[in-house]
């Protein structure tokens, strides 16, 4: 009796998020091990299928860069990086679009509807979703010389959203999963960060939350222990103390930069743990770290 008193005070707790949150949109970008984990996979796609069961529209980005590689490798075809980006010539660009806005798209687009969702695959392209422009890096070889720009090929970064596709499908009762393809005004095809196209998408969307699922626990103070909700003050801090470093910066600037376009909250969430999403979302401790503006 005391197991079943303890679900009834689980969900009753859930009750107030669920008023609050209903009829709102959360922008969830999928990846990292949750992506490849068959047990993981499951429990994301049944937290999906709940929040819209609820009355909350989850709009899924996912990435899909060990899948791109693996393909890569067994074609042949080299790849190589240049600060963290896939150099990506017309030939890499293929496979890309083929494993993004295929093969990907579509396991994501199943594992959803086998759940009991109604989930549509899309890219970038569909409806004039994303308009890109190529994304340059620069490099800086020494204090008296200017930057150089490093051309990393067919990797481009969001320029404009147009959200009418996405809005059209979350009234209907569907659930969009957009793969990080998109065209810049010539027509021409990029791939692009999925953790910028899941910023840009929430800050156009105006989205009560942005989720991005990590490989971490969430962000960390120097001592290792988890940071449960951070502001613009705080990060700053951090990085000046050198606390936030490497892979979390870009995610910590796609966070900032979605809640200054209107996002109401962001959270960097360990996508490792079965459920996260309802336990982030849904418990008054949650499970990552909350972004405050």
């Amino acid at each position: 009796m005391d197991i079943l008193i303890q679900k009834a005070r689980t969900l009753i707790e859930s009750l107030p998020y669920i008023r609050t949150f209903y009829g709102k949109t959360f922008v969830i970008k999928y990846g990292g091990h949750a992506m490849v984990d068959e047990q993981l996979q499951e429990s994301f796609a049944r937290d999906v299928v709940l929040l819209k069961f609820i009355g909350i529209n989850p709009v899924i980005v996912h990435g899909g860069g060990p899948q791109i590689g693996a393909v890569l490798q067994r074609m042949g075809i080299r790849s190589s990086f240049v600060k963290g980006m896939r150099v990506t010539d017309q030939e890499t660009m293929d496979v890309v679009e083929m494993v993004l806005g295929g093969r990907v798209n579509k396991a994501i687009v199943n594992l959803i509807n086998r759940e009991g969702g109604r989930a549509v695959g899309l890219t970038g392209k569909d409806g004039g979703l994303l308009t890109v422009e190529q994304l340059l890096l620069y490099d800086t070889p020494s204090a008296d010389r200017p930057p150089e720009i490093i051309d990393v090929g067919k990797v481009g970064t969001v320029r404009e959203v147009n959200p009418a596709i996405l809005t059209a499908l979350d009234d209907t009762g569907f659930i969009p999963v957009i793969a990080p393809v998109g065209v810049d005004e010539n027509g021409e095809t990029y791939n692009i960060n999925a953790d910028l196209v899941a910023g840009a998408v929430a800050g156009a969307l105006k989205a009560e939350k942005l989720v991005l699922l990590t490989d971490v626990a969430g962000v960390l103070d120097r001592e290792g222990g988890l940071l449960p909700t951070l502001d613009r003050a705080g990060i700053s801090r951090l990085e000046g103390e050198g606390v936030i470093t490497g892979g979390m910066m870009p995610k910590i600037s796609c966070c900032l930069d979605a809640l200054a376009a209107g996002v109401g909250k962001a959270h960097i969430v360990d996508g490792r743990i079965p459920h996260c999403l309802l336990l982030e979302i849904f418990t008054r401790q949650g499970v990552g770290t909350e972004i405050v503006a």
